[in-house]
């Protein structure tokens, strides 16, 4: 099965080797044919800390690296 990537919106560089990065889809409402917007924060690992609040980045699900941290950096 193929690793998911996502693109969004560093919130949090804060930790040492561990970033936030906030994620938001968009998505039509079944009954009421409107357009949302929902977003979701991840931890994703940072192995360089290289990236900081503000950028653009893209995660890629990996093997668990620690408690919350189940997504790592792809380097851009």
């Amino acid at each position: 099965m193929p690793k998911r990537i996502l693109q969004g919106n560093v919130t949090s560089d804060k930790n040492e080797q561990t970033i936030t990065v906030q994620v938001e889809r968009r998505f039509t409402h079944p009954v009421l044919k409107k357009t949302i917007r929902s977003s979701k924060k991840y931890r994703a690992h940072d192995e360089s800390n290289i990236f900081k609040v503000g950028d653009m980045v893209r995660i890629q699900e990996c093997a668990p690296k620690s408690k919350s941290k189940r997504w790592e950096v792809i380097a851009e």
